[in-house]
């Protein structure tokens, strides 16, 4: 006996090295390229630190120089100044993904720079950003793009914005759209849990099996709905979200629609577990005395159940100001959405910002929820 029992653990410990070997492997692991790559993040990691929370009042001030693409297509500078702020392009014109190098001289000291193509029908297109030092200068590597030279003789513009701030603090754009699309997802949370609430509450009670599941009616009943709670539990929110997204556009409506109905059948599991829970000494004193069904759930049931359904209620309102954090990825509105905005136009200061405030509500709603739980108990 004791060698079979040796055999059998060795056999299960076996296993589960085996599962954990495959794992690895599957994930493809490398756990020190985590550390070796960390330069990579070095964007994301400041910015995280330094989200865009105040800003202050920014002078701009313009500067400008004709640049053909290609050459020979539109006239270029006849004369470039000598001093003064000034740009100075290593070649006059370029073909198109052509690189050279752009420097700039006597421009305001250590602001922001932003280079920009403006086009001969007055469009204009981003190129890069960087900053000017100490003394007003600085250089950078630019790909000219490959965009129409000249409308009616009108040549493409290199165009070098300079941002100065001035004046004081004040809450940045990025702190107000961050602050809006927050309370978007907060109160989009709230109205999907309540919505999920009035319809799973009396649903969970067809789905208890000490309520339902009597005779051979109550018995299909039991099961059609344990079985719609369950399937309905096997969709990922974001799947839902996606799906409501195609059909009704995208927005913070298709993700209300998606975070209810992923709600109902979570609480709906919950809510009918607890109801299984219950004490049987009241519902049989109860019947004994010949009460009817519904009596029996109003006097038996009921007050048994309440503390428990509030407490998952408020836990389910949690969950799902974090989940709709994420659906707002696929389109579903809210803080998420705008994160996934911010990180695609590599904003990421404006992303931080997005962070920190998830961060920050979902502390404060576990938070919350805890201490309300605690005081139902």
């Amino acid at each position: 006996m004791p060698i079979t029992r040796i055999v059998r653990n060795a056999l299960i410990t076996a296993l589960v090295i085996a599962a954990f070997i495959v794992s690895l492997r599957v994930t493809e692991a490398d756990f020190p390229r985590l550390f070796r790559d960390l330069p990579k993040g070095k964007d994301l990691l400041t910015a995280f630190l330094t989200p865009d929370v105040f800003t202050r009042e920014v002078e701009t001030r313009t500067i400008s120089i004709a640049f053909p693409i290609p050459c020979g297509s539109a006239p270029t500078e006849s004369l470039l100044p000598s001093d003064g702020p000034r740009l100075v392009p290593s070649v006059n014109c370029a073909a198109p993904l052509e690189t050279f190098t752009l420097q700039g001289f006597d421009l305001q000291p250590n602001s922001e720079v932003v280079i920009r193509w403006r086009l001969p029908d007055g469009r204009t297109m981003t190129a890069i950003r960087t900053q000017t030092d100490a003394n007003g200068y600085f250089t950078y590597d630019v790909q000219a793009r490959p965009i129409q030279s000249s409308v009616d003789g009108v040549p493409s513009r290199l165009e070098v914005d300079t941002l100065t701030p001035v004046g004081g603090l004040k809450p940045s754009q990025a702190l107000k759209d961050v602050m809006d699309n927050m309370f978007v997802t907060i109160f989009m949370a709230l109205l999907s849990t309540t919505l999920a609430t009035i319809i799973a509450a009396p649903l969970s009670f067809l789905a208890a099996s000490n309520i339902t599941r009597k005779g051979c009616v109550g018995t299909v009943v039991y099961y059609i709905f344990r079985s719609f709670f369950n399937l309905m539990r096997s969709y990922d929110p974001l799947v839902m979200a996606t799906v409501f997204g195609f059909w009704l556009s995208f927005g913070p409506f298709p993700g209300f629609l998606a975070l209810t109905v992923v709600t109902i059948a979570s609480l709906g599991k919950l809510f009918s577990e607890a109801v299984e829970n219950i004490d049987p000494g009241p519902l049989e004193a109860l019947q004994a005395t010949g009460a009817p069904p519904l009596h029996t759930v109003r006097y038996g049931v009921v007050p048994q159940i309440v503390p428990d359904f509030i407490s998952y209620i408020i836990y389910h309102w949690d969950i799902n100001v974090r989940i709709s954090t994420i659906i707002g990825f696929v389109g579903g509105g809210g803080i998420g959405y705008y994160l996934n905005l911010s990180i695609n136009d590599f904003k990421w200061n404006q992303a931080g910002t997005a962070i920190w405030a998830i961060v920050i509500v979902v502390w404060a709603m576990d938070f919350l929820s805890a201490e309300i739980r605690k005081r139902l108990t």
